[in-house]
């Protein structure tokens, strides 16, 4: 008996975190940079795209004094052969030293015209402001397992702001890269932990060819007889 060959999917082809690019500052805007990339060398069917943290703080990468809940989305890119890749993004900020830099106050201060002695006196006497920086937790994929992978990003944000002996986050993003392949179109429910305690199912879609909205189209399709007997 031949059985037949599944080709199963890596749930996620890379995990990356971005942060906040002290070096590139001006006026309290910068870019994002690259500071942890798992794994380190490129997949030999999925070559890693260094433009992907283009696309993971839509609103930029802005320093601001108010402390923001985490927010999660995805993006789609495309590449030149037309397939999908998504990249599911949870930001979060993290709380700065609060600083002020004296140059930036005696720029400031010598546009309005007073001595360099005045400035440098007045600098010492305003009130530092605390920041906060954004960082991002991405996995990118050529899946749209999106509630999955909302469930893993929040899970490793979670060991992240709560560090805890039993969990350690190269574990978790080890399983998800490593140990979670999801059956293609038409497979079974696959039932998986990352290693957090956790218990999650992904239900590959029916069809390859039919689109996954989500929602449930039976009863439309029997009021308008799309059905035969």
């Amino acid at each position: 008996v031949i059985l037949p060959i599944i080709n199963m999917q890596r749930l996620a082809d890379y995990f990356l975190v971005v942060g906040y690019d002290h070096d590139e500052e001006r006026g309290g805007r910068s870019c994002g940079k690259i500071i942890q990339r798992f794994p380190d060398k490129d997949w030999p069917d999925c070559p890693f795209n260094p433009r992907i943290i283009h696309f993971c703080q839509p609103q930029g990468w802005v320093l601001t004094p108010k402390h923001e809940l985490p927010t999660f989305f995805i993006s789609i890119l495309t590449d030149l052969d037309g397939l999908r890749h998504y990249c599911a993004c949870l930001t979060f900020h993290q709380t700065l030293l609060p600083t002020t830099p004296t140059t930036t106050i005696n720029t400031l201060l010598n546009k309005n015209n007073i001595c360099s002695d005045e400035a440098d006196d007045t600098a010492f006497l305003l009130p530092k402001t605390q920041m906060y920086a954004p960082k991002c937790l991405l996995l990118t994929s050529k899946l749209d397992c999106f509630e999955a992978f909302r469930n893993c990003l929040g899970i490793i944000y979670t060991a992240y702001v709560e560090p805890s002996s039993d969990i350690r986050i190269e574990t978790l993003v080890g399983n998800i890269l490593g140990s979670v392949n999801v059956p293609p179109p038409g497979g079974h429910a696959l039932r998986f932990s990352i290693g957090a305690d956790d218990r999650q199912v992904i239900q590959p879609p029916a069809s390859p060819t039919v689109p996954c909205t989500g929602l449930s189209v039976y009863n439309l399709f029997k009021e308008l007889g799309q059905f035969r007997t």
